[in-house]
C-alpha cells in the first residue's frame, strides 16, 4: 500500500504538551488511498525522566479521521500502558479515560493508575491515550488571540449588567479562528469518533473486551463507548457523570454548573468562617454568601488591575471564575479565600500561573472541536439572553454564564451526525460513582446519566465534596464499593449510599 506521511509542523504545541505529559510519542498523520489502520502496537520505552515509572510503555495507533469515508486518511492516536503486575493472574486491560474533552490519560497508568488497589494493578494493564486532536497524538489548534484563552473569556460569563452581545461577538471571533487554523481533522472531533478510537485500541490490545475506568467528560466518553459497542465492555466505572441529555449534550453539563455553585457554596461557606482557618473571610458561615455577591458586583464596577494575569485585572467575572475552579476540591478553597480577602483591601495576590500558551491552544481547541461537533448550539443571541436573564435572577453567584453562549453558538460545521442516546440496553456491567456536592457534575445530572443507563447500572452516590470521587476524596466505603467492582466484578445489589 502506498502512504504518504505527514509531518505534524506544530512542534511548540507537541514539545510542551510532551513535557506537560512526561512522555513522547511519534507524532505523525499518515493518508493512503485505502485507509487500512495498523491492527497491532508496537511498544516502546517513554522518555519523560523521573515523571513516568518506567514500566509505562509507549506506542501509536492509526485509525481513520472520518469513520463514514472509507478512503479517509489516517491519523495517529498515542496510547501507553503498564502491563499486569501479575501476569498469570491476568484478566484483561483496564483503560483509563480522562476529562475534557481536551484531557489525557497518557500518564495515567504511572499516576492515578497506581492508587489502584493491588488486586487490580495484578491483574489488569492500565492503558492510557491521548484523544484525536491532543498532542502527543496528532494536535489541533485554533490560533486563538491570547485574551481569548483566559478562563473567564472561554467560559462565556456575561457582561456586568447582563448582555450577551460580547460573547456573541467572542463566539464569532472564536470560531472564525478554529475555521481558519483548525484543518480537516477539527471537523472530526467529536465524543462518537473517541469512542470509535477506543474500540480500535482495544482491537489492537488484542482485546475481546475491555474494562473501563472514565472520569468527568470520560464518564460520557464510557457510556458513549458503552452504547456503540455494549459487547465489547467487561467492567466499568463512571466516576463524576456528566448529564447524558441527547438533545443538549454539553450546553447540559455548563447548565449544570448553577446547581453544582449552589450543592457546594455552602460547604465553602463553613470552611471560609471557622475559627482558627487563616483564610477565613466572614464571622459567620451565613455572611459568605451576601460578601461574595458585594465583592463580585464591586469589581464588576471598579476592577482591579492584576499584571501578569489573563485578563490583567480582577473583575467579577474573574472572582466568579475562581469560585468555580476553586469548587472543583475543597484542597482548593484558600485560592478563592485568599482572592476575596486582598480584593476587599483593593490589592491582588501574585498572577496565577498556567500551562504554557501552546497546551492551552491545543486543549481549547480540541474541547472546542468536541463540545461543538456533537450537537448543534442555537445561533440566536435572543435565545441566550432570554436564558441568561432567567439565570442571573434564579442563580445569582454563576451570574448567567451556564447558560450563555459559547463559541459553539457561531460554529461553522454542522455535526456530522445526531447525539448517541444512552439506553439500558446492553449488559448489566456498569458502576456509577458520584460526589453529592461536585460542582463540575452534580448530582441532579449524575441522576439523569442513573436513570438512562437503567438496569445496565448501579450508582453508588458519595457523601463528599469536590470533582471526582473514587480515589479522590477518601471516602473508604465509596473506594471499597469500587475497588471490589474492579477486582472481582462484585457490584451492590442496589443504588447505595456511602456517607
Amino acid at each position: 500500500m502506498t502512504q504518504r506521511t505527514r509531518t505534524i509542523r506544530n512542534a511548540a504545541i507537541v514539545g510542551v504538551s510532551t513535557a506537560l505529559l512526561g512522555i513522547t510519542a511519534p507524532v505523525t498523520a499518515t493518508a493512503s488511498a485505502t485507509a487500512s489502520p495498523a491492527t497491532s502496537l508496537t511498544w516502546t520505552d517513554c522518555e519523560g525522566g523521573g515523571t513516568v515509572d518506567p514500566r509505562q510503555q509507549c506506542a501509536t495507533l492509526q485509525v481513520p479521521m472520518d469513520y463514514a469515508d472509507p478512503d479517509s486518511p489516517l491519523i495517529d492516536v498515542a496510547v501507553s500502558r503498564i502491563p499486569a503486575e501479575n501476569p498469570d493472574a491476568r484478566r484483561g486491560a483496564l483503560l483509563l479515560i480522562a476529562g475534557g474533552p481536551g484531557g489525557s490519560s497518557l500518564g495515567d497508568p504511572s499516576r492515578k493508575g497506581q492508587k489502584l488497589p493491588q488486586e487490580v494493578r495484578d491483574t489488569h494493564d492500565l492503558i492510557g491515550f491521548a484523544p484525536r486532536g491532543l498532542a502527543p497524538s496528532i494536535p489541533v489548534t485554533c490560533g486563538l488571540e491570547h485574551g481569548d484563552l483566559a478562563t473567564s473569556r472561554i467560559r462565556p460569563w456575561p457582561a456586568p449588567d447582563g448582555s450577551v452581545d460580547g460573547n456573541m461577538a467572542t463566539a464569532r471571533r472564536m470560531a472564525d479562528a478554529c475555521a481558519r487554523n483548525g484543518g480537516e481533522l477539527i471537523k472530526h472531533l467529536s465524543t462518537a469518533n473517541e469512542a470509535r478510537d477506543i474500540d480500535r485500541i482495544r482491537a489492537a490490545l488484542g482485546e475481546r473486551q475491555i474494562s473501563a475506568w472514565g472520569v468527568s467528560y470520560g464518564t460520557y466518553v464510557g457510556a458513549v463507548y458503552a452504547q456503540l459497542f455494549p459487547h465489547r465492555t467487561d467492567r466499568v466505572v463512571l466516576d463524576s457523570l456528566d448529564n447524558p441529555d441527547p438533545t443538549r449534550v454539553n450546553r447540559a453539563w455548563l447548565a449544570g454548573h448553577e446547581q453544582g455553585v449552589e450543592d457546594v457554596f455552602p460547604h465553602f461557606a463553613a470552611w471560609a468562617s471557622r475559627p482558627g482557618n487563616p483564610d477565613r473571610v466572614a464571622r459567620r458561615a451565613a455572611d459568605v454568601r451576601p460578601m461574595f455577591l458585594r465583592l463580585a458586583a464591586r469589581l464588576d464596577r471598579e476592577p482591579i488591575p492584576w499584571p501578569g494575569a489573563n485578563p490583567e485585572e480582577l473583575n467579577g467575572n474573574v472572582l466568579r471564575q475562581t469560585m468555580l475552579d476553586s469548587f472543583a476540591s475543597p484542597s482548593r478553597y484558600p485560592t478563592l479565600a485568599k482572592l476575596m480577602r486582598a480584593a476587599r483591601q483593593g490589592t491582588v495576590p501574585p498572577a496565577p500561573a498556567g500551562p504554557p500558551e501552546a497546551v492551552l491552544q491545543n486543549v481549547t481547541a480540541v474541547g472546542a472541536g468536541v463540545l461543538c461537533n456533537d450537537v448543534a448550539w442555537p445561533t440566536s443571541a435572543a435565545v441566550y439572553q432570554k436564558d441568561v436573564t432567567d439565570s442571573r435572577a434564579a442563580y445569582p453567584l454563576t451570574a448567567g454564564m451556564p447558560r450563555n453562549a459559547m463559541l459553539c453558538a457561531a460554529w461553522p460545521y454542522p455535526p456530522r451526525e445526531a447525539p448517541v442516546r444512552i439506553t439500558d440496553r446492553g449488559p448489566s456491567n456498569i458502576l456509577l460513582v458520584q460526589n453529592e456536592r461536585d460542582v463540575n457534575t452534580p448530582l441532579s445530572g449524575a441522576l439523569e446519566m442513573r436513570e438512562a443507563l437503567g438496569r445496565r447500572a448501579v450508582m453508588v452516590t458519595v457523601d463528599s465534596t469536590g470533582h471526582d470521587a473514587y480515589l479522590a476524596e477518601g471516602n473508604a466505603c465509596g473506594d471499597r464499593t469500587v475497588s471490589r467492582f474492579l477486582a472481582t466484578g462484585e457490584r451492590p445489589g442496589a443504588d447505595t449510599y456511602c456517607e
